[in-house]
């Protein structure tokens, strides 16, 4: 089903105000939240907004706390989230190191004790709109099994970079596992077995049951969600557990904040960690010469032959920016549970779904 993103988005707000969160901090989480499902990205849009009234229900984002500066240098900075909500310090953390890479060129600033944040391609966008660019990663519950392991200890833990680019901008955002959560949660709201590949049991054998996996996630008895790469090593699959641990690295051990082992492994706390780099490019020549001649290489690979039967060769961004447009013009995609449980919130906050949730 589709919905007018307006009237979505007004309804989001309203909800998170109700919490209560500020006007800004109420818009500001929404807009991480929709642009998920405005770039196609269904796992980690509005189909989250139950999860996350559900943390603040159960006292997993504290509203009594407030993120907090613990040390800072011109280039660097160190936030403590102290368990807010993640979209909050996340947009601080980028708006300082953008600030600091104008001044200095470029600059590194972790988040610890975070919370579920939205897609890390928001924030690394937000960067590459302010001419710069931005790389963000986020560690996560543990959800990857290792490479030839069966007991997950590493999160989906994924990499996002954009760049200024004609005519729009390289964007990668992508999980170090084979998919990410919300793809699980997708498929069971759907009722679809997953593809061979994506998750293991308790015992580390392949299943298509994303309940199953999701199970094995929740209860920590082993089973998970495989590494880039799939099982074992004939296609890199220790490849992605490798980058996996690289982004327990950058976040979770900079920081001093928890491991994905660690993280939500405690009743009512997440405790996620994040890093937010922002490079100004103008230290090695002419922006404009630098963002064109990278433009003019994607356009090369977009223009280059195309293996039989293909139509299309796409860099990354270009479907997102084809998702927006579309999702724009024609509304959100929420599946019947996604949609339902919409209209549950806006009713237990005393909205009128019809006049929010509005079909295209």
């Amino acid at each position: 089903m589709r919905f007018e993103y307006e009237g979505l988005k007004k309804a989001a707000r309203k909800i998170f105000e109700a919490q209560p969160f500020t006007p800004k901090e109420a818009a500001d989480i929404t807009d991480v939240l929709l642009a998920s499902d405005l770039f196609g990205i269904e796992s980690h849009g509005i189909q989250r907004l139950q999860m996350y009234i559900n943390f603040i229900d159960e006292n997993a984002i504290k509203l009594s706390n407030r993120p907090e500066l613990i040390s800072e240098t011109p280039l660097s900075a160190l936030i403590d989230c102290r368990e807010y909500m993640g979209q909050v310090a996340g947009i601080a953390a980028t708006d300082m190191a953008v600030k600091k890479a104008r001044e200095h060129g470029m600059s590194i600033v972790c988040v610890r004790m975070s919370n579920h944040f939205g897609i890390a391609g928001f924030y690394a966008r937000r960067m590459a709109l302010e001419g710069l660019l931005g790389i963000c990663m986020t560690n996560s519950e543990a959800i990857m099994v290792p490479t030839f392991g069966k007991r997950a200890m590493i999160g989906t833990n994924p990499i996002a970079v954009a760049m200024p680019a004609e005519p729009y901008p390289f964007f990668y955002d992508a999980a170090t596992t084979v998919v990410p959560r919300g793809k699980l949660e997708v498929y069971i709201k759907n009722g679809k077995p997953i593809p061979d590949g994506w998750g293991v049991d308790s015992t580390g054998k392949i299943t298509a049951d994303p309940s199953v996996v999701e199970g094995c996630i929740k209860t920590k008895q082993g089973g998970g969600i495989l590494p880039l790469g799939g099982a074992g090593e004939t296609y890199g699959g220790h490849k992605g557990y490798g980058l996996g641990v690289i982004v327990e690295l950058f976040t979770a051990i900079l920081s001093g904040g928890f491991t994905g082992d660690i993280v939500r492994s405690m009743p009512n706390i997440e405790g996620s960690c994040q890093t937010y780099i922002a490079i100004d490019y103008g230290m090695f020549g002419d922006k404009s010469s630098i963002e064109r001649s990278f433009s003019d290489y994607l356009s090369r690979i977009r223009e280059s032959d195309r293996a039989d039967g293909e139509t299309k060769i796409y860099t990354h961004g270009e479907k997102e920016m084809l998702a927006y447009d579309d999702r724009m013009a024609n509304g959100l995609v929420l599946n019947e549970k996604t949609a339902g449980e919409v209209r549950g919130l806006c009713i237990r906050y005393g909205l009128d779904p019809d006049e929010y949730m509005i079909k295209k």
